[in-house]
């Protein structure tokens, strides 16, 4: 009985040692991923890791195992009564979805709910492998040197910082093999346990060894890196392009403090808007830039008010607006339990009973709360005011700032390279007021050769600020380079200025009515994750926050107007000015001097006349020449609207053969040239990754099935053309 009790206790310790090392897997998913919340992952983990130690039967804990995974997946994603029909309907939907998207390859479309059912039974299955290797096999060597090398991989290519899971691990794996060193030793000499009776023998040297080792080597000195970032040496070394860092999945996040690496595209659905137009849908502003990304200092106070009015705004009484309504619906797959808003919202005027809004006042953030907490609202009807700013009003703004304003957002960190201050004033010189610098600042970038780009961005050294890179290395990079760039370029010449995320406007499905706007007929917009975005606000006195775009290839969908006014009574004034009334009466020198001239005059009439005869032969000359050079530039865009025209007409396969052609050529003439030995399929993915969608793909999946005459394209005729519009107006944008 003794010697069963001490085996027991060997046995749990190794277990419980195994599972600790388990856990430091499972630690960086908070970082590396989109997982808000491991606990729940540790727990079922050590739920299953209790039940395989215990050595319970299948038939009890395959359906415990099953049950606590079953709570996991209602509790997380699943509204409908557990175990009830239709919660079965959503967890087989999901599943039929989920293996669809997998047999195609379109990894990135799984939901989270599917990819959560994967990882917890990968939970399930580790928690018997380990108990086999550790218990069973006494073989945890190569899990200890495993779980070094993945701490070890994730610190060096992901933002987790492995300092102490390293040291946890080493003292964890220094145990495990002590303890599993002396058990075989006692196997092999056939000493029972009941004959160790006093353990501190081996276990005080074996705390004393782990303890020393660890000790000389935390103290140790330590060489510096031997490259700044092992990314870009791996990739210079097998003929690849450095200078990226991380790789990231783009979407909406709420840590920017530390921005900059590469990004892998998502196209998962966050909500769908039915609005009047394309609108930036704005979620909240952050406020102070470290030289590594952004921190938001301003996040209070916090007022929770009725969504039916909304106190936040952004712009004042002085810009004139006009209300429009918006429907916005959430799906299950967006993470954030936050309003999406465009400029000018007031408040909701249909939304679920019980929710409340915690407005963050300055920065215009609100988290939507239901019963106290916050809970996603998952569809609302906004009214808004919706902006135009006029131009002379915005260059005639340059009053000085409210002392809030310059408190807040003209704020640089100290160690900013003089660099870039002395960039914003060669930028902005010669500019005499505040929307013409700011507009000289949002321009610059598409006239100096910068380049937009997803893959490839470089991550700036430890003792390297983030806009200096971009400014003066690299000029390669996404929305975050871009608009950073631009708010610490304002605020270097004493512009307020902050900067904002959200989404852009997405991807329009098509119009339809909106009921809770009388019925009126409304855009449809997908917004995805690959739409999160982030721009610029600029301060402008008596006026309020104007938003602007700096990066390349998106436009500012702000209404912008001039308001013309003819002043007529200068005019008038002028006019008068160049009149003169000569004096009348006999002999006057002047009259005199014209009755002389007439004749001369009345000589060179002709002669006029032919002369401009002949100009204007000259100058509809030049309009034709004009015309035609005007017509050669503009070639691919009226071929663009023939081919429009056609599509829309006719359903024919040669005109889609002819309009897939015509769009291989456009974006050849952009610059995306097709490779003679890459497939249609290849170029397709080309395609789609520089514009962040997947239309180029599913139109080439068409066109594929006409030319092989395996598909039914032709019966799907208008979203044929609705995709080869959207990249045709892409491409030529």
């Amino acid at each position: 009985m003794m010697q069963d009790r001490q085996t027991f206790y060997y046995r749990l310790a190794l277990y419980v040692i195994g599972f600790l090392l388990f856990c430091e897997w499972l630690r960086p998913l908070e970082e590396i991923s989109e997982t808000n919340d491991t606990r729940i992952f540790f727990l079922y983990a050590g739920f299953c890791f209790f039940l395989s130690f215990l050595q319970v039967p299948w038939w009890i804990s395959v359906p415990l195992k099953g049950l606590g995974l079953a709570f996991i997946l209602d509790g997380m994603y699943i509204a409908e009564r557990i175990f009830s029909p239709e919660w079965f309907l959503v967890l087989y939907d999901q599943t039929v979805f989920n293996f669809e998207m997998m047999l195609s390859q379109e990894w990135w479309q799984m939901t989270p709910l599917f990819r959560s059912l994967l990882f917890l039974i990968l939970l399930w299955l580790m928690s018997y492998l380990l108990y086999y290797w550790f218990v069973i096999a006494r073989r945890m060597f190569f899990f200890v040197v495993l779980t070094l090398v993945f701490i070890t991989v994730t610190d060096t290519f992901t933002t987790y910082e492995a300092d102490w899971a390293i040291i946890r691990t080493f003292i964890l794996g220094m145990a495990a093999l002590g303890v599993s060193s002396f058990s075989r030793e006692m196997d092999r000499e056939e000493i029972p346990f009941k004959d160790f009776r006093r353990a501190n023998v081996w276990i005080l040297p074996l705390i004393g060894i782990i303890l020393l080792s660890s000790a000389i080597g935390y103290a140790a000195p330590k060489l510096s890196p031997q490259w700044p970032d092992p990314l870009p040496y791996l990739q210079s070394a097998t003929g690849g392009e450095g200078g990226s860092g991380t790789v990231r999945k783009v979407g909406y996040g709420e840590d920017d403090s530390s921005l900059g690496g590469s990004f892998v595209q998502d196209d998962t659905p966050m909500f769908r808007a039915t609005v009047d137009g394309d609108r930036y849908w704005r979620i909240e502003s952050k406020d102070t830039y470290t030289g590594k990304g952004w921190e938001d200092t301003l996040a209070e106070p916090v007022d929770t008010v009725n969504p039916s009015s909304i106190p936040f705004e952004t712009f004042t009484n002085a810009v004139e607006s006009e209300e429009q309504s918006a429907l916005v619906q959430m799906t299950e797959d967006a993470p954030f339990r936050k309003l999406v808003y465009p400029y000018g919202i007031t408040g909701l005027v249909e939304y679920p009973e019980q929710y409340n809004l915690a407005v963050h006042e300055n920065t215009g953030e609100m988290d939507t709360i239901y019963n106290g907490s916050e809970a996603k609202m998952n569809t609302y009807v906004l009214n808004y005011d919706y902006p135009s700013f006029e131009y002379n009003q915005l260059r005639e703004a340059d009053g000085e700032d409210p002392e809030e304003i310059q408190d807040h957002y003209l704020q640089l960190p100290d160690n900013l390279p003089n660099r870039v201050r002395n960039l914003a004033s060669q930028i902005v010189e010669g500019e005499d007021n505040r929307y013409d610098r700011a507009k000289a600042v949002e321009s610059y970038f598409a006239a100096n050769g910068f380049e937009y780009s997803t893959t490839d961005v470089a991550v700036p050294r430890d003792n390297q600020d983030y806009v200096d890179q971009f400014l003066f290395e690299s000029q390669v990079g996404y929305c975050d380079n871009y608009s950073t760039s631009m708010v610490v370029l304002l605020r270097s010449e004493g512009i307020p200025a902050r900067w904002v995320k959200g989404f852009t406007g997405g991807e329009r499905l098509g119009a339809e009515e909106n009921p809770f706007a009388e019925n009126e007929v409304q855009n449809v917009y997908e917004v995805t994750s690959a739409n999160a975005h982030s721009w610029v606000e600029v301060y402008f006195p008596e006026i309020g926050w104007v938003p602007f775009e700096p990066t390349q290839g998106f436009s500012n969908n702000a209404d912008f107007y001039t308001d013309i006014e003819q002043d007529t009574e200068t005019e008038e004034s002028d006019a008068r000015e160049q009149e003169t009334t000569p004096e009348e009466g006999a002999g006057n020198p002047q009259e005199m001097e014209e009755e002389e001239n007439s004749s001369d005059s009345a000589a060179l009439e002709g002669t006029s006349s032919e002369q401009n005869g002949m100009w204007g032969w000259i100058i509809l000359f030049v309009l034709v020449i004009l015309a035609a050079v005007l017509v050669f530039l503009m070639r691919y865009r009226l071929l663009a609207f023939f081919y429009i025209r056609r599509l829309r007409q006719t359903n024919k396969e040669d005109t889609f053969e002819k309009a897939y052609a015509f769009l291989l050529k456009a974006l050849h003439h952009k610059g995306l040239k097709r490779k003679q030995d890459q497939t249609l399929r290849e170029y397709a993915e080309e395609v789609d990754r520089r514009y962040q969608s997947n239309e180029m793909r599913r139109l080439t999946n068409h066109y594929e099935r006409l030319l092989y005459g395996g598909g039914d394209s032709m019966k799907r005729w208008p979203e044929v053309t609705e995709l080869w519009e959207n990249l045709i107006k892409r491409t030529l944008s």
